[in-house]
């Protein structure tokens, strides 16, 4: 391999990594990080770019390089990502209509799925106040729901752990 195709190799992933938190930043972050995180990234897409039209590499091996490169560089991202996401607390309001519930019941199923839970009834539903842990704790409570016919909203809490 010459020496240009490892460096083209090592830019165009560099730059995957660097685009794909930069477009994280944006949508998760304060303004001020997410101004830097795209100040940062585009400024070595400049580099980039000027790197692209250096003779020497084909041009299907720089397409090859860069979808590579994307495939690595979004994977590696969102797989650190993944990794680093803290798990949060919330609060889930289950309503399930009188017709389709059986309170003490439902209370029952909740807490045997680790799910600490509280109800009371208003204008023909039983309102459930949930707090969820972990994601799967989540997703039984909207399935639950969707199986009750009911309706069902979460907020996330403020605390971290």
């Amino acid at each position: 391999m010459n020496n240009l195709l490892v460096v083209f190799i090592f830019i165009s992933i560099t730059n995957v990594i660097l685009q794909t938190c930069c477009h994280i930043a944006t949508v998760k972050c304060n303004r001020t990080i997410a101004a830097l995180a795209n100040a940062i990234a585009y400024g070595f897409y400049t580099y980039v770019i000027i790197f692209t039209t250096i003779e020497g590499l084909p041009m299907w091996g720089k397409a090859i390089v860069v979808a590579v490169a994307n495939f690595i560089g979004v994977f590696v991202v969102k797989t650190l990502e993944k990794r680093l996401e803290k798990e949060r607390m919330w609060k889930l309001e289950m309503a399930l209509p009188y017709a389709s519930c059986d309170p003490v019941l439902s209370s029952r199923v909740l807490e045997e799925h680790s799910i600490p839970n509280n109800y009371r009834e208003c204008g023909g539903w039983y309102i459930f106040d949930c707090y969820c842990m972990k994601k799967e704790n989540t997703k039984f409570i909207v399935d639950y729901t969707k199986h009750h016919d009911g309706k069902c909203s979460a907020y996330k809490t403020e605390m971290e752990y």
